[in-house]
């Protein structure tokens, strides 16, 4: 019986012993066990391989977009400062949201402390509403050029658009600040999955509610309203154009080519700068007015759609901007460091 006893005794605790073993908490904080999600390793390998390969698109493929428009003085045209300007944001979520956002994901544990927690949520945020505005900027600048071309030709300077830019970086950043002020990370209480020192805001019922009127009504709205008539006065200014050439009338009053042609190109942009963050703001509707409880899986894959989107527009530019091309070429071959060569056309046509 005592050796029974004995054995039973070592096959418990070595079962428990086993137990603990697959089970792991991230941390332990004011008595709560902050439980770490397990995955097999071929899955978390290629987790992280995803998100390398994002965070590396983002960064490095906006850094060129930035790199070309600052250092060709022919790329400094007012709708290319919003463009700067939307590649700026994205690089810095490819530099300094996307690395901290994989680990945070996969591992499923916050493990940079509580003040690059308040650091992070303020520029996952800033960022975000950002990229939004600047799209709603480039949708406004695109409609001016193609309702009232000779206005905005007069009017419309880089000067003038560089002042707008930083008043939309300034009205983010405040808005940002005044999300996480009102929205505390894990300020609206406790449930199963409860972890005070994880890093994540939830936003409370009021905000949400003025948040997707902020970042996703209004503004895509906005957007899709203006470009839904850029494109019926783009086809009627066609007819227009081929009407003047058989009359000889004069064509002064209708945008040139390269604005139609560019509005074409960034109506690109912001399709699938929708098509990615619209499932995000959708599931966060659908979450805050009917109740629906969305998993993390699902919350992270949303979530990690929506800041792909970061990398896209470069892939974008460089199948439908020719300029973008060619400085791309003057930068991988080191021509940028010749004399003068700031100063290249890069919209000869061959």
């Amino acid at each position: 019986k005592s050796i029974r006893a004995n054995i039973s005794k070592s096959f418990f605790l070595c079962c428990r012993w086993q137990r603990s073993l697959t089970l792991q908490y991230c941390f332990n904080s004011a008595n709560v066990l902050c439980i770490k999600e397990l995955r097999a390793t071929s899955v978390t390998v290629i987790l992280y391989c995803i998100a390398a390969a994002g965070v590396l698109l983002a960064t490095f493929g906006n850094l060129l977009v930035i790199i070309s428009i600052v250092f060709f003085k022919q790329l400094h045209t007012p709708t290319n400062i919003l463009v700067l300007s939307l590649a700026f944001a994205d690089f810095l979520v490819g530099l300094l949201i996307m690395p901290f956002m994989a680990i945070h994901s996969v591992e499923t544990c916050w493990y940079f402390g509580d003040i690059f927690c308040v650091i992070y949520s303020i520029c996952f945020c800033l960022f975000t509403d950002t990229s939004i505005f600047n799209i709603v900027a480039i949708a406004v600048d695109r409609s001016l050029a193609i309702f009232y071309p000779l206005l905005y030709s007069t009017k419309v300077t880089v000067r003038l658009v560089s002042i707008f830019t930083a008043s939309i970086w300034l009205l983010a950043l405040s808005y940002a600040c005044a999300t996480y002020c009102f929205n505390l990370p894990n300020d609206s209480g406790s449930g199963e999955n409860y972890c005070p020192d994880n890093c994540i805001v939830t936003l409370k019922q009021a905000w949400t509610s003025a948040d997707l009127l902020v970042s996703f009504m209004v503004p895509f709205s906005v957007i899709i309203t203006l470009y839904i008539n850029i494109y019926i006065i783009a086809s009627r200014h066609a007819r227009l154009i081929s009407t003047q050439f058989n009359t000889g009338g004069s064509k002064s009053d209708i945008p040139k080519k390269s604005e139609r042609k560019a509005a074409k190109t960034l109506g690109v942009v912001v399709a699938v700068f929708i098509a990615c963050w619209s499932p995000f703001y959708i599931f966060s509707v659908i979450n805050q007015f009917l109740t629906f409880s969305v998993s993390p899986l699902t919350y992270n894959a949303l979530i990690w759609l929506a800041y792909l989107n970061s990398g896209m527009n470069p892939i974008i530019y460089a199948f439908f901007y020719p300029w973008f091309r060619k400085s791309l070429k003057l930068l991988v071959t080191f021509k940028i460091c010749t004399p003068s060569s700031s100063l290249t056309n890069l919209f000869d046509q061959h």
